[in-house]
């Protein structure tokens, strides 16, 4: 973080000599246009004749001599602009490993099945960011073939959250009270927050809509026993209608950081709904990838160092651990009580009749004349009843 924050200041420098270049660009010329248009107002008023010919020489060539000097400032300081935006080059070359092939797999998409599925996380990553287009591009160009029963849920999110951002909560309605009691076995508050936003944009209209207010604060009715304290708030608001609320003790109901939340909270629940994750699996892996690859680098280059070319011999495997964050665990992490290993896609977690879960090598060298004893309990069994509980 700390080379992108260098990078950053480098180009916080550079947008703020754009702004000052063009504030000043515009109050120059502004001010040699007036000059121009000055002298020519006096060459239409009073002819060439009649003017002072002296004077107006001497006007025009103060009018040349400006624009001159204006032009040469201006040329001089959108070179010391350009000297500004090499820095921000140099920056960035002097904080990022431009050159990451050593730590990359040469074989990682070699074959058609990974190369498929990569388009497809990018195609997903399109539908869930609203760029129809260019996942249908996309889909024509790499040969992809995306179902419509994929595609139909990701296409009705991102047009409720479209009308969402433009302050419109009737789709997001209608979409929560169909979907009610799935939103209740996931207790999400939804719904209710979708009812108070919209409580509040009806206070916020004024004292014209009082009636309607109160009418509609009988959709608070099924949320009583669980928003109890807030719905007392939003009733209580009533009371300053008159005055507007702006004035009174509730004017933080008209934060504006509210539309941000509600649009965080439907597409969190939304995805719950859906069965996926909150953030694409393409923009998870490459917020990982960010972190990972500096401490791949700086590891890489000590092993070079000390010449320990063998302790990185395995492609499925990192020869230290990268902390990810809590934000990317997604799953624990299984390692066989037997062999002391960690599971993986070819050795998976096997659960046992008895309850007992090892790795699948260790049920392969513990199964004896087609019979399996337990190593943590006297349960004798059948290795083929044992069943497969990750990957």
């Amino acid at each position: 973080m700390e080379q992108c924050a260098c990078v950053e200041r480098e180009l916080e420098k550079v947008l703020h000599r754009f702004v000052m270049y063009g504030h000043q660009s515009e109050e120059r010329l502004d001010e040699l246009l007036r000059s121009v248009c000055e002298i020519r107002a006096q060459l239409v008023a009073f002819g060439v004749q009649d003017a002072d010919l002296s004077v107006l020489s001497q006007n025009m060539t103060q009018c040349c001599k400006n624009i001159k000097e204006t032009v040469q400032m201006l040329a001089s300081r959108h070179k010391d602009i350009h000297g500004s935006v090499s820095k921000v080059g140099k920056a960035i070359d002097r904080n990022f490993d431009a050159e990451i092939s050593a730590v990359v797999a040469e074989t990682v998409w070699d074959t058609a099945e990974r190369q498929k599925y990569l388009s497809e996380s990018i195609v997903e990553h399109l539908y869930r960011q609203g760029m129809l287009s260019v996942a249908e591009d996309l889909c024509q160009e790499s040969g992809v073939v995306i179902d419509m029963s994929m595609k139909q849920p990701f296409l009705e999110l991102n047009r409720i959250l479209e009308a969402l951002r433009m302050q419109d909560l009737r789709p997001a309605l209608e979409w929560a009270v169909s979907n009610r009691q799935r939103l209740l076995e996931l207790n999400s508050s939804l719904e209710f927050k979708l009812h108070r936003l919209y409580f509040i944009s009806l206070l916020s209209g004024g004292i014209g809509n009082q009636m309607e207010a109160l009418q509609y604060a009988r959709h608070f009715q099924p949320f009583a026993s669980q928003h109890q304290r807030d719905i007392q708030i939003l009733m209580g608001s009533l009371v300053y209608l008159r005055h507007g609320i702006e004035n009174s003790p509730y004017r933080s109901l008209l934060e504006t950081n509210q539309w941000a939340e509600i649009c965080n909270i439907f597409t969190r629940d939304a995805c719950a709904l859906l069965g996926l994750s909150v953030e694409s699996p393409l923009s998870v892996s490459f917020a990982s990838g960010c972190m990972a690859l500096p401490v791949l680098m700086n590891i890489k280059q000590v092993i070079e160092q000390r010449q320990c070319s063998g302790v990185w011999t395995h492609k499925d495997e990192l020869p230290i651990e990268i902390d990810l964050g809590k934000k990317c665990w997604y799953h624990s992490v299984f390692a066989c009580p037997i062999l002391r290993q960690q599971t993986s896609e070819s050795n998976p977690p096997m659960k046992l009749i008895c309850g007992h879960v090892i790795s699948r090598d260790a049920l392969n060298k513990l199964t004896n004349a087609g019979k399996l004893k337990c190593p943590y309990c006297p349960m004798e069994q059948n290795p083929s009843h044992a069943k497969q509980i990750y990957f």
